[in-house]
């Protein structure tokens, strides 16, 4: 090798180094600073909080000292309809297609009914729109305005997004529960209730 090939191999080496110091390092980027923690993991996401079910008047209990409005505009008082069992069944919603089935069951067997109890329809519709829902199904029986939601908590109803869940006490004579139907089926509940009825004797 002469000293002109020489020269120039050295020269390249020395170019090779000075680039492979110049070039950066592609290190791993730092791992970014920790958020403080708040007690929760920021990985679960926070779960909307449980609606908490309300404990239902249980069997035995007296019927509760409320009044509501009925679509007539009459006033009626619980516990001065004592002397006569008593039916308090709660449903969502006017006009809908659960309640509508659940309200012509009762209707079309009222006159049975009504040889053995009062019967009495609860929501927290108004008055106004309950009055509509009774001329339109022809039901015979007073619906309660419950927009205060006073009758639902006496009788310990649930009320979700502003409705009662469907739930039926019957009332003895005496002002006394003596059946509650927590889960009702909207089909066939009035025959459910006749057979109640004769067994309070």
């Amino acid at each position: 090798m002469n000293w002109k090939s020489a020269l120039i191999l050295s020269g390249c080496f020395g170019l090779a180094c000075n680039r492979a110091a110049d070039a950066p390092t592609q290190a791993a980027a730092p791992p970014s600073p920790a958020t403080p923690s708040s007690g929760v993991a920021a990985s679960s996401p926070a779960s909307a909080p449980s609606v908490a079910s309300s404990s239902l008047l249980a069997v035995g209990a007296d019927v509760p000292d409320v009044s509501a409005p009925a679509q007539d505009g009459t006033i009626i008082k619980l516990r001065e309809l004592k002397g006569k069992p008593l039916i308090v069944y709660f449903y969502p919603k006017d006009d809908t297609p659960g309640c509508t089935v659940e309200a012509k069951g009762i209707r079309d067997q009222y006159a049975q009914l009504n040889q053995s109890a009062v019967v009495l329809g609860v929501s927290t519709d108004t008055s106004e729109s309950h009055k509509a829902f009774a001329e339109k199904y022809n039901l015979p029986f007073e619906l309660l305005d419950d927009s205060s939601h006073a009758l639902a908590t006496a009788f310990g109803v649930p009320v979700t997004l502003g409705h009662a869940k469907r739930v039926t006490f019957v009332i003895d004579a005496a002002g006394k529960v003596r059946k509650v139907f927590p889960n009702v089926n909207p089909d066939g509940h009035a025959t459910e209730l006749l057979e109640t009825l004769k067994s309070l004797g």
